[in-house]
């Protein structure tokens, strides 16, 4: 999943999220807790992909760059 969809699909878990927690009036619900951890996991993934892209950055740079 390329960065920008993994963006869009985070908005919409987010939205999902406040629905859910509104709807059922608890941040503990199971519903509420399941949308949650799958923004928590693709929240990781964009960081993983960001520190990729920096460090890929950085190695082209070459030495002087380190």
């Amino acid at each position: 999943m390329m960065r920008n969809e993994r963006l869009e699909r985070l908005q919409e878990l987010r939205r999902r999220l406040y629905q859910a927690a509104e709807e059922r009036g608890s941040l503990t619900d199971p519903e509420v807790l399941a949308i949650s951890e799958e923004a928590d996991r693709l929240i990781v993934e964009l960081q993983q992909q960001q520190r990729e892209f920096k460090l890929e950055r950085i190695w082209k740079k070459g030495p002087a760059a380190r």
